[in-house]
Order: structure tokens, then C-alpha cells, then sequence
């Protein structure tokens, strides 16, 4: 038994629906991407970064003369926050503003109400596995302003 094939031409009508198919995946595809980029930008960090710019040399001198170590801890249900300064002695700073978000959306940022324990700022917060960010900024007593985006790794 013997199978014939008919072949049938390859016309231009064949040809512009596989362009027109072909080029519909690829924009499909770079829309999907635009559209979820947009829709997942966290924002700016700053107003102008040039005017951040021109203090930025001098606070950070300021912050670093402070000797401070920052050191977190952050679990399912508690984010732990200690200050200590040079000679290893407890600090305890006033906390201005303070929040704990993903470092890639602000849609689970949460600003957490810290409590002194006596020896680090303890929070309770609902976290979970993944990457986080706290973003602190805390007065030393002499009124310098320290300024930290600590990247956190939440356990499981």
C-alpha cells in the first residue's frame, strides 16, 4: 500500500500569517513583561537625587564617626533591631521612621512598633520566607541622623 502526499505551495498568504503570527507572540510577550515591570516598581527612593547627592559625603562621614554596628534579626513573628557603638556598649537610639517591605514591591510593607526590651528594639511583625528590606532612619542622642536599608532574609 503506498501513501501519496500532495504538496500543496507555499503562497504569500501562508507567509504573512506566520509574520503576522510570529511577530503577535514576540509583542504579546514584551507587553506581558512591560506591563508587570510597571506594575511591580516599588518607586523612587528619593525626590531629587541630586539635591541627596550634595550631603550625601557628609552625612555618611557623620554616621560612620558614630561607630555604630546595626545587627537584625528577623523570624516569622519578631524583627529584633540592637545598636551598639564602638566599645561594644548598647545603644539605644530614637527610631524615627521605620519599615519592613519586600525588597521588590511595596505591597507587604508594614510599619513596625518597636519596643525596648532593655538591650535591642524588638518588633512583632508577620513575615515570611524571601527577601526583605528594612529601611530605618534613627537619632543619636546628639541628634545625628543615621540612615540604613538593611537587606533581610526571612526564614522558613
Amino acid at each position: 500500500m503506498s501513501v501519496v502526499q500532495t504538496e500543496r505551495p507555499l503562497t504569500g498568504w501562508h507567509v504573512l500569517a506566520m509574520f503576522i503570527g510570529g511577530f503577535s507572540i514576540i509583542i504579546s510577550v514584551n507587553l506581558a513583561l512591560a506591563f508587570n515591570a510597571v506594575r511591580t516598581f516599588p518607586g523612587k527612593e528619593t525626590e531629587s537625587s541630586y539635591v541627596a547627592s550634595q550631603n550625601f559625603d557628609t552625612d555618611r562621614a557623620a554616621q560612620e564617626a558614630l561607630g555604630w554596628t546595626v545587627r537584625t534579626e528577623l523570624t516569622d513573628t519578631t524583627l529584633r533591631l540592637s545598636v551598639t557603638d564602638a566599645s561594644n556598649s548598647v545603644v539605644r537610639p530614637e527610631i524615627i521612621f521605620a519599615t519592613l517591605g519586600r525588597a521588590t514591591t511595596v505591597a507587604d510593607d508594614i510599619t513596625p512598633e518597636f519596643s525596648w526590651d532593655g538591650t535591642a528594639w524588638v518588633a512583632p511583625v508577620t513575615s515570611g520566607p524571601g527577601n526583605w528590606n528594612l529601611r530605618i532612619e534613627m537619632r543619636a542622642a546628639d541628634g545625628t541622623l543615621f540612615r540604613r536599608r538593611i537587606p533581610l532574609r526571612g526564614l522558613r
